[in-house]
This record gives structure tokens, C-alpha cells and sequence, in this order.
């Protein structure tokens, strides 16, 4: 599995963000370079705690 893909599980699973606020955010062009943690929290689909807990993970997968 991608780590982009691994990334989309583990917000599914560990932060309940639905596959259809994913794709909605995948499909926009103008964020095609943007990390999607920020991305989600721009849109407000995660809180500050959140966007730190996916930074530890992301930390952690390296």
C-alpha cells in the first residue's frame, strides 16, 4: 500500500473522516501540491489536536 494510501486509513480509521470528504478534497486540482492534513483542516474537517495527531503518525511512519 502507498503511504498516501496508508496516510487515507488511517484518517478513515482513526479520525472517522469519510471516504467521500477525501475524495472531494482529492479531486479539486488547486490542491493537487497541498498536503492533505492541511487541506482537511482548512476545510475544518479536523481540529488543531487532530492535525497534530496525524503529524505524530506521519512522524512515526518514517
Amino acid at each position: 500500500m502507498s503511504s498516501n494510501g496508508k496516510l487515507i486509513q488511517f484518517l478513515q480509521h482513526e479520525l472517522a473522516i469519510s471516504s467521500a470528504e477525501i475524495d472531494v478534497l482529492l479531486r479539486h486540482p488547486e490542491h493537487a501540491h497541498a498536503p492533505l492534513p492541511i487541506i482537511l483542516w482548512q476545510y475544518g474537517l479536523i481540529t488543531l489536536q487532530q492535525l497534530a495527531q496525524i503529524f505524530d503518525w506521519l512522524e512515526a511512519q518514517v
